[in-house]
């Protein structure tokens, strides 16, 4: 019998509206038959399915999923699912306007003007109609889906608590003798029921925004792909797709082109813009035999190569596939409310009807209505208001202020998670150095004219396209040199390729390079400078030596400089008693003399991105809680992997949509404000969750009677609605408190 074949794909997934509903779908899916594992991303609204072909298809899965009020999308029809999520965040805002706009005159009518309105029971009942049949109508229709599959979640809750509110009520308005017939006062709950659903659209509006771009990372990484390519193919340049490249396959690249795959340079030279793979922000020198990485940018001159890696195994794929397994990996975080939902709700009901029977054959009369009372009191008293604004509201004002502080936050994952980090790594450029070379240094001889040296250097340096001459050239027009009037250019240059450049200006021959070039062309070197390149160099800076007509004359030191804020972040990281470990693509050099001036104790240098990764990984299987810092398409895998990953705004979009955290203007020390108001929000939200779910092991029982056998106290409905606007109240005000915390 032939074997059947497995298939594993990720496929949009959307209709989820918090972390109870991702496992609802994976529960539910892994019970079907032929499916060997179902992953929910709730980030990116994605699952990994694998299954037996043989024994079940998409299109079953699909309509599974569906029976159970979500969507399931085939994989390419992720571009449609992006905009499906666009859609459904339009639709969100406009139920939540349509609720706030009637929910206001209900809650006003109830509490302010009771008594002094006409009719006032059947004008919020009006009122409340659109609020509970058009904004509210996705929890409703969501609770019956899961409870016809014996499953609950929030929306189960929500949808009892407000559905049971305004029953009630109606049942009330049209019938206030049921109550009034028994000496109790025929009291409404339209505004419960109403601003229970109001407050929850907010903030499913909040968590949906803030989730708005967390798919973003590898649609940004698809776009770094080349699209297409020139190769040769029997002598002739012909363009063809960049899938279409063979390995083996010569590709010519033109200046300000995307390199299409990864490859061996077999003709020409150029610099090309790595920054994208090794995070360094100096372009890499290419001559014939160097190997270059496709997505990376030739800066100048065109070259040939020859394909070693095409399609998925190229450098910048691998990259891709790497953030997807990374974002993929992280199991859902459940928050309490909704793992707690499948129990809680049942026992409520169970509770409620229980209690029901005893009133009813066991109290006084009128007896039915005693046990509706109760019944009802119970139902509403247990609302899950306050449980549904417990985190929303700590993580709104916990993301305000940090917003203050220069910190964005994705999500309330980031918030917990971020509290219990014992160790973090920082990419080395761009984190915590500036990211791009700048002159430090510009020394001269003894008896040497400085201004007309530096003219000199202007003029050779504005020839050339190295990004360090660029950075000289920027340097010399700050301090006011300028090109004088008829020698905007020398009267020879030639690059000396690896070396430097050597010229002619106002007929005197310059040599513009490294120590190497020095050597070769036994230029003599004065003692002093020659004791200032060791010094400079000792600071890990780069030297780029001036000789004139077989002297050297001068010395210009450039560096990527460590950013003012680093050693003080380091030092307030070490307080929180974090470990700080650095990575970097540089030399063990650079590295060492970052660390030591940043306070940094561990490092690890020449680290290529999927190291990145491994390292992570390594520290996380000791059981550190993992954060990582860093700004570019290198540390993608590294923040999509880390338990907390945290961006540099000044980077690249990519590392930002991949981190969990984005520290606006780059600024590093802004880590330990983040780590602080973490540990704030965190403590805010599990005092919200305890005092919420305090209140209905008290509540629940009083309106039950309990105390009725000691002092004749039977709660009414009025009471158990005071009592729970009361609950979500101290819920508010407590993450209220967030905003004056010191961070």
């Amino acid at each position: 019998m032939e074997e059947t074949a497995t298939k594993k794909q990720i496929y949009p997934l959307e209709g989820m509206t918090c972390a109870g509903c991702a496992a609802s779908v994976e529960q539910h899916l892994r019970k079907e038959e032929g499916v060997e594992e179902a992953n929910v991303n709730f980030a990116s609204h994605t699952i990994s399915l694998k299954y037996k072909e043989g024994k079940t298809s998409f299109q079953k899965l699909q309509q599974s999923v569906d029976d159970i009020g979500f969507k399931l999308l085939p994989a390419e029809q992720a571009a449609e699912s992006k905009k499906l999520r666009e859609e459904n965040y339009k639709k969100l805002q406009r139920k939540f306007w349509v609720a706030l706009a009637f929910t206001v005159p209900v809650f006003f009518i109830s509490m302010i003007l009771m008594g002094h309105v006409p009719y006032a029971n059947y004008i919020m009942l009006v009122l409340s109609l659109p609020v509970i049949f058009y904004s509210g109508s996705q929890f409703y229709i969501s609770a019956w889906k899961k409870l016809k599959h014996g499953t609950s979640n929030m929306d189960t809750l929500i949808s009892l608590g407000t559905g049971i509110a305004f029953l009630y009520s109606l049942v009330i308005t049209f019938f206030p003798e049921l109550l009034t017939a028994g000496g109790l006062e025929a009291h409404v709950y339209y505004e419960s029921a109403v601003v229970i659903i109001t407050l929850i659209l907010l903030g499913n509006l909040l968590e949906e925004r803030a989730k708005a771009k967390t798919s973003g990372a590898i649609e940004k990484l698809l776009q770094l792909q080349a699209k297409t390519a020139t190769v040769f193919r029997d002598g002739i340049e012909v363009t063809v797709l960049a899938e279409e490249v063979a390995e083996g396959d010569l590709v010519l690249i033109r200046p300000g082109e995307k390199i299409p795959v990864d490859g061996i340079l077999e003709k020409g030279k150029s610099y090309v813009d790595e920054s994208m793979i090794s995070g360094e922000p100096l372009p890499a020198e290419k001559n014939v035999g160097d190997k270059v990485v496709g997505g990376t940018i030739n800066q100048s001159g065109s070259f040939v190569i020859r394909a070693t890696e095409t399609g998925a195994n190229t450098v910048l794929s691998r990259i891709i596939k790497m953030v997807q397994e990374a974002q993929g990996s992280k199991a859902p975080v459940q928050k309490l409310a909704d793992r707690i939902s499948a129990v809680f709700v049942p026992l409520v009901v169970s509770i409620a009807l229980i209690n029901f029977i005893l009133w009813y054959f066991l109290g006084p009369e009128p007896q039915f209505i005693t046990a509706m009372v109760v019944l009802v009191s119970v139902l509403i008293i247990a609302c899950p208001c306050a449980l549904g604004l417990a985190t929303p509201t700590a993580i709104t004002v916990g993301i305000g202020k940090g917003a203050q502080k220069g910190i964005l936050i994705r999500d309330a994952e980031a918030l917990e998670k971020a509290a219990h980090i014992n160790t973090l790594f920082v990419d080395k450029t761009g984190t915590l150095t500036e990211g791009k070379p700048r002159v430090t240094d510009f020394r001269t001889g003894e008896g040497e004219d400085r201004k007309a040296l530096q003219q000199a250097v202007y003029a050779i340096e504005k020839q050339s396209e190295h990004p360090l001459a660029k950075a000289v050239v920027a340097y010399l027009e700050s301090q006011g040199t300028s090109a004088l009037s008829g020698t905007t250019a020398t009267e020879a240059f030639e690059n000396r390729s690896g070396f430097g450049v050597e010229a002619t200006f106002n007929q005197q021959t310059f040599l513009l390079g490294n120590q190497r070039l020095m050597k070769e062309s036994g230029a003599e070197m004065p003692v002093r400078l020659a004791k200032d390149a060791e010094e400079l160099a000792a600071e890990q800076k780069t030297v780029i030596y001036v000789a004139r007509n077989g002297k050297v004359a001068g010395l210009i030191a450039m560096q990527d400089t460590i950013k003012a804020s680093a050693k003080q972040a380091v030092a307030d990281l070490h307080k929180l008693g974090i470990e700080v470990i650095m990575l970097t693509g540089d030399n063990p050099e650079t590295a060492a003399y970052v660390a030591k001036e940043t306070g940094i104790d561990t490092f690890y240098a020449e680290v290529l991105p999927r190291d990145k990764g491994m390292h992570v990984s390594n520290y996380k299987q000791k059981g550190k809680v993992v954060a990582m810092a860093g700004d570019g398409i290198n540390d993608a895998p590294a923040l999509a992997l880390a338990d907390v990953g945290i961006a540099m705004s000044t980077g690249t979009d990519i590392a930002m949509e991949s981190a969990q955290i984005t520290l606006l203007n780059g600024n590093i020390s802004a880590i330990a404000h983040a780590i602080k108001l973490s540990a704030e929000t965190s403590k805010t939200i599990q005092q919200n969750l305890f005092w919420a779910f305090f209140y209905n092991v008290i509540a629940i029982p009083v309106a039950a009677g309990a105390l009725y056998p000691i002092w004749g106290f039977l709660l009414s409905p009025m009471i158990a609605g005071a009592a729970m606007a009361f609950s979500s109240l101290s819920v508010v005000l407590n993450s209220l408190r967030l905003k004056a915390k010191k961070i």
